[in-house]
């Protein structure tokens, strides 16, 4: 493995989307001329990894079907009935090579405008530090209903603790988790293994992965983007037409901007 050819890059796209009311499946509307999944796939595949595995439950038949016209190769994977983040990438890794180790990178069909750049950014940030985790983390003005990034004096990841779960003085963080990670893929097998749903939600949280990594004593580590229209999700149809707006400006701008060589995506 090189430094921008991960192992696996493992696409979350299980969820209902309930607030599109919608009978199509979230991760199916469109934008900007491909689909929120498809967009994330490109994303996906500019790392070059060696698997893309894309974890489907919701509308499955149609995510996966999408999935097979738009990346033929990419593998799906089935999640089932244990709910979390930390269940649907365990769900994933039962599709890969046993074997493989390496870096697994973590990112969601309904994150549209992540770019290639940033992607790159968080898997160098990564093998740079050797660790365990590196998460992809923003500063927002309002970070309500985000994970807060919780650090120690010396500026180290302590934890991530869910909006629902904060405290008074954890609610005033202003960093969040985009749920954006770069993974040692040995590290991650073991630590889901451990993992739980013991929670009032009674899922499996992702987020758990990184308290068991400090109790290792292994690195966690962070990159961060002042872009926050890279990690900003989908959840309704005014975040769809708002990311659509963006997207539309951003590519006018690149095309007004453009010179021979340049790519516009």
């Amino acid at each position: 493995m090189t430094e921008h050819h991960p192992s696996a890059v493992i696409v979350l796209a299980a969820g209902e989307g309930t607030r599109m009311k919608s009978a199509t499946p979230k991760v199916l509307h469109g934008l900007g001329g491909r689909s929120l999944l498809g967009h994330a796939l490109v994303a996906a595949r500019s790392l070059r990894p060696d698997h893309l595995a894309v974890v489907v439950r919701h509308g499955r038949d149609a995510v996966a079907g999408h999935v097979a016209q738009v990346d033929p190769a990419a593998l799906i994977a089935d999640q089932d009935e244990i709910k979390g983040t930390g269940r649907a990438v365990q769900c994933a890794l039962d599709v890969l090579p046993a074997e493989l180790g390496g870096v697994a990178v973590v990112t969601y069909g309904d994150v549209p405008l992540l770019t290639e750049g940033t992607l790159r950014a968080l898997v160098a940030a990564h093998l740079r530090a050797g660790g365990a985790v590196t998460v992809l983390t923003a500063e927002v003005a309002d970070p309500t209903g985000y994970g807060r990034v919780l650090r120690g004096e010396n500026g180290e990841i302590t934890g991530i603790v869910e909006h629902r779960d904060a405290d008074a003085s954890q609610r005033a963080v202003r960093e969040i988790n985009s749920g954006i990670y770069a993974f040692d893929l040995g590290f991650l097998r073991e630590a889901l293994g451990q993992v739980t749903t013991a929670n009032d939600q009674g899922e499996m949280y992702l987020t758990d992965v990184l308290a068991l990594a400090r109790k290792a004593g292994l690195a966690v580590t962070s990159v961060g983007t002042e872009d926050l229209w890279e990690v900003e999700g989908v959840n309704d149809r005014v975040q769809l037409a708002a990311l659509g707006r963006e997207l539309n400006r951003r590519r006018l701008e690149a095309w007004m901007r453009y010179r021979p060589g340049d790519h516009v995506g």
